[in-house]
């Protein structure tokens, strides 16, 4: 193969990288974005289901305080 061949078809994969680069530089900050959505989602879960354990709570408690009297 000529140098010049070499040489282009070097140049080629480099430019091969470069877009492959790109493509994976672009699903990384989307997957980091969806992770971080996620996260936050989870958290609001978390405090959701705690309120409703609280709420839960407090209402057995009431009904064997009812039970009591």
């Amino acid at each position: 193969m000529a140098e010049s061949d070499q040489l282009t078809h070097l140049e080629q994969q480099l430019d091969e990288l470069l877009v492959l680069t790109q493509v994976l530089s672009k699903e990384n900050k989307a997957l980091r974005a969806q992770q971080k959505n996620w996260s936050t989602e989870r958290a609001k879960l978390i405090e959701k289901n705690e309120l409703a354990k609280n709420r839960v709570e407090s209402m057995i408690s009431r009904l064997k305080a009812l039970e009591k009297d």
